[in-house]
Parts: C-alpha cells; structure tokens; sequence
C-alpha cells in the first residue's frame, strides 16, 4: 500500500495548486488522477491578471493569448469592454502545472475510500491522514463523504456543448452572448491563439428542461450565428458535453481532514460559470489549512466573474504577450 500525508484526488488546476503549495510546506502528498497527460479537457479557459500573478506565470511556455477588450452581447445588444484577460489551453495548462506541483501522480481511478482509524484508504491501494477532493463536478471524494448529507442544488446545475479546434480564426476578438433565443445561459467564440479556436454553449439544465427543450437544440442556432458572422465557416462539428455546478448558496467543503475544491466544491462564478480561479484559491486554501496556517473556508473566494473583468486593468501586465509552443 502507498502511503502519503496527503492524497489529492484530481489533477486539475485545483489539485495541482493544492499539491504543489503542500510540497512548498515540506508535506508529504501525492496526486491521483484517473487519466494519463496530456489530456483533452473542455474549457474556454480564461484566466485574470490576478490569476496570472497568483499562479506565478510570468515563464509560462505554452499558449496564451491576451483579450484587451471583451465583446459581450445581450439580448442582441453588444457591449465591449475594455479589460485584461488571457486565454490558455487547458490540455497544455493542466499538463504544465502537472508537472509543475513536482508530486509523485498515479493513474488511478478512485472508487473505493473508506475512513481506517485516523486515516483514509482508497481502494486499498493508497493511504493518507488528509484528503482532498479535486476530481471534478463527478468527484470520488465528494460522492463518498458530502453526497447525502450535502447534496448539490439541481438548479445550478448547467450542461454544455463545445469544441476546441483547430481553425484559421480572422476574427481574434472573444465574443459573449448572453440569453440569445431566450438561452438561460450564454455561448461564447474564444480564439486560444496559435491556430486553435473554442467555441461552446451553456445553460441551466432545469431551466431547459422546464421549457422541454435541450442544449442541442440551442447548439444549432449557435451554430448557424457563427456561420452567418463569418466567425467559423465550413468545419463540422463535434461537440462535446460537460455538466457541472455553478456556486452553491451554502455549501460545507471540509469535513474533518477531507477537503473540497474546485468544481468537486461547485465553485464556478454564477454569473458565467468560470471556474479556473476559483479552483486555483481553493486549491491553495486547502493546502494552507492542512499545513495548520489558516481556517479552510471558501466564503470570500468571488461568487460572479462580471467584477474581476471589469477591474482587470493593470498596465504593469502589459509585458506579457502572446506565446507559442
């Protein structure tokens, strides 16, 4: 059996921040992860100045292509604003941050994990004193340990279709739209750089279901907006879905030495799902809590994204410019 001080179930950005800050305190911790990297990993996959300093980016090799203005659309109303965003690729920024943390990663799939004493055992193949959750909207950890005594609002659960390719983009502009064909959600055209496009949609799955309508069906409107805005033309899609939960109202994340973050915490902002800072902050709060500096909570961690973008205007992130693989 493997034994560590920390197990940490899930090596997205939350896990590999939470495992990485661990190692930082001198702490014993290992990653578990139920795929091999590089992985494919659907998100528009933006991230803030603040993000940008707080992850220590400043020699980031891979993709990264910087918005210094967002066009939202409302109600077929357009609103650009001005701000400071850069657009990453998850399959490259997972990998990179991975490898990064500097833990020991084990491709496996958690099934199992059961409290031992002091301690917690998973799949009597790993045993840990701390435990954190890290493995997404369909995390192992969350399923065991919060499922029924802290389920997740069905209300703020969201479903998605996108794709990421590649595609010579003429438009380098990032686009919003918000409610179009009455959508409970809003689709997006962000341009990653180096040849790569993502496109996606997405809305509050009871909201759609309450109408008798799906995801796809907003997908083909999507779709043909795209193709009469000469944003994308003469490619065939193949989108993919993904569910997850926007912020909960109230929603317990630790329970003695287990640990939520992330989307397993359902941390996305309400107000447009990002959920790449959030998972970031809880990652290193999780981290902070079991080295014993600070009380894990999740409480001012920002519930809507609108904020950040509109005060992310930082001339002294003006250096960092586009790069490339």
């Amino acid at each position: 059996m493997i034994e560590a001080e920390v197990v940490v179930v899930g090596g997205g950005p939350a896990g590999t921040t939470c495992a990485r800050e661990l190692k930082r305190s001198g702490i014993d911790t290992l990653i578990l992860d139920k795929s091999d990297f590089l992985r494919h990993k659907l998100c528009a996959g933006w991230i803030t100045p603040k993000l940008f300093n707080k992850l220590e980016l400043d020699n980031y090799p891979h993709t990264l292509n910087r918005f210094n203005r967002l066009h939202f659309h409302f109600f077929n109303r357009r609103l650009p604003v001005r701000t400071l965003q850069y657009a990453i690729r998850r399959v490259e920024f997972d990998h990179w941050l991975l490898r990064r943390a500097d833990v020991p990663v084990y491709r496996h799939t958690a099934r199992t994990i059961e409290r031992s004493r002091d301690m917690y055992v998973i799949d009597n193949s790993f045993r840990c004193t701390y435990l954190v959750g890290a493995g997404g909207t369909g995390c192992p950890v969350n399923r065991t340990f919060f499922r029924n005594s802290f389920a997740r609002s069905r209300e703020s659960l969201v479903t998605t279709l996108e794709e990421e390719f590649e595609y010579d983009v003429g438009d380098g502009n990032c686009y919003l739209w918000f409610f179009d064909q009455k959508l409970p959600g809003y689709a997006w055209y962000v341009p990653k750089g180096s040849g790569c496009l993502n496109v996606g949609i997405g809305g509050k799955l009871a909201v759609l279901k309450s109408r008798g309508v799906n995801i796809a069906q907003y997908w083909s409107c999507f779709i043909r907006k795209l193709e009469s805005l000469v944003l994308v033309r003469n490619h065939s899609f193949h989108p993919r879905e993904h569910n997850y939960y926007l912020r909960q109202t109230r929603r317990r994340v630790r329970l003695e030495n287990v640990f939520l973050v992330g989307d397993s915490a359902s941390l996305a902002t309400r107000d447009m799902g990002e959920g790449i800072a959030p998972a970031v902050e809880s990652g290193l709060r999780a981290a902070r809590a079991i080295a014993g500096s600070c009380v894990y909570s999740i409480d001012s961690i920002p519930s809507y994204s609108f904020p950040a973008i509109l005060a992310s205007q930082f001339p002294g992130l003006t250096r960092h410019r586009r790069r490339t693989p």
